[in-house]
């Protein structure tokens, strides 16, 4: 019985592996077609992303469960019960600190709640664990805006703009912290 219940164990650990390498390289492909794509193509390729981003890696019952907690942070969030969802999105961190759309979520509250420094170390967390964060890095140049790094705010439109040259955010952000740095010299 002992070796049968190992047997088992290691089966779903193989399951789970492939699915994460599969998921792995999913990803790489969706950001080699982003780099290229224009319009309409390149909001559906970031839909795709985000929709594994937002998608807990490990196909159990944890990972429906946790994915089902973002979830739950998320309407939260748009209730604007910004206490219920810190709680959920702690707990989540807590239980899984190495999935990224969890800390990335919660620097997104925190910078809601106008907490921009927790805000930016949770966003420190995202791109540690996954560097290819266009919605961190975004979320990266609000943050250094409103702690006034401009500089580090426009370096962070820049790294999103070669993950994903079509997006309209860094083409407009960019341009407008400029002005304001030039504002402020005068």
């Amino acid at each position: 019985m002992k070796k049968f219940l190992q047997i088992i164990i290691l089966s779903l650990l193989i399951i789970t592996h492939t699915s994460a390498e599969e998921r792995d390289i999913e990803l790489k492909n969706l950001f080699k077609e982003l780099k290229i794509s224009q319009n309409t193509k390149a909001i559906e390729i970031e839909n795709k992303i985000w929709k594994i981003w937002m998608t807990h890696p490990s196909e159990d019952r944890r990972g429906y469960r946790l994915t089902e907690l973002l979830a739950q942070g998320l309407s939260l969030i748009n209730q604007r019960d910004f206490d219920k969802a810190y709680g959920i999105l702690s707990q989540i961190i807590l239980e899984d600190p190495k999935w990224a759309e969890a800390w990335n979520k919660r620097a997104t509250l925190l910078y809601m709640m106008g907490n921009y420094e927790q805000s930016q170390k949770d966003i420190n967390e995202v791109l540690k664990l996954e560097k290819r964060h266009f919605g961190a890095l975004s979320g990266q140049g609000l943050v250094q805006i409103k702690l006034k790094n401009y500089d580090k705010a426009i370096e962070s439109y820049k790294e999103v703009q070669k993950l994903y040259p079509s997006m309209e955010t860094p083409k407009i952000m960019i341009p407008r912290i400029k002005k304001l740095i030039q504002e402020q010299s005068i």
